[in-house]
């Protein structure tokens, strides 16, 4: 009986330490993949920082071509208004040496307006070009904004005759003009723009 109680704590021995070699080498083997888990996860992690970073720099430098590029846009913006601006203004000398103009303007030829040099006179103005014949010096302004009633100045003229220089005031001077005075008024520091009405003989 003794024996057989051996064979049997033998038998019960061999089979439990061979569980537990069993059980050692799972928890190994479970330690072995969960390493693996955790180096594929941190090298998918670090590819992903890595993309991350590069879409930022990528995003950065689209931002700032677009940061680029509305400054361009509004740069040019702003020199077409400038532009409009000046053209209405020349338009607006047009209009008034035609009506300054006792013959309104008359001649084979087309007639012209010309900036006023401060210091000079329309008769030496339009002596210097092919339509050396004055026929009115215009002194013109106009304020900005649209009108609010039937009695506020809308803006202001004046006709100095051919002969003389006239109000010498640079400010009055076109061409000595800052780019951006166009849109100054009497109450922004500007006061009068003043023209030549020309004609070719």
């Amino acid at each position: 009986m003794k024996f057989l109680d051996i064979f049997l704590l033998a038998v019960i021995l061999s089979t439990v330490s061979g569980q537990t070699t069993s059980f050692k080498d799972k928890v190994e083997d479970l330690k072995r993949a969960f390493g693996a888990v955790l180096d594929d996860t941190s090298a998918e992690i670090a590819g992903l920082t890595a993309q991350l970073l590069e879409m930022k720099e990528e995003r950065a430098e689209l931002d700032a071509g677009l940061t680029a590029q509305l400054q361009e846009m509004k740069e040019e913006r702003a020199e077409l208004d400038r532009a409009h601006a000046w053209q209405a203004l020349h338009m607006a000398a047009a209009a008034a040496c035609r009506g300054s103009t006792a013959s309104g303007g008359t001649g084979p030829w087309g007639n012209a307006v010309l900036a006023k040099e401060n210091t000079r006179s329309c008769n030496q103005v339009c002596g210097a070009t092919v339509f050396s014949r004055c026929d009115a010096d215009i002194s013109i302004s106009g304020y900005t904004g649209q009108a609010t009633s039937y009695t506020q100045r809308l803006g202001h003229f004046y006709n100095y005759g051919c002969g003389t220089p006239g109000n010498t005031h640079v400010l009055f001077d076109e061409v000595k003009a800052g780019k951006d005075d166009v849109f100054k008024d009497i109450s922004t520091g500007n006061w009068f723009y003043r023209f030549c009405c020309c004609r070719r003989p």
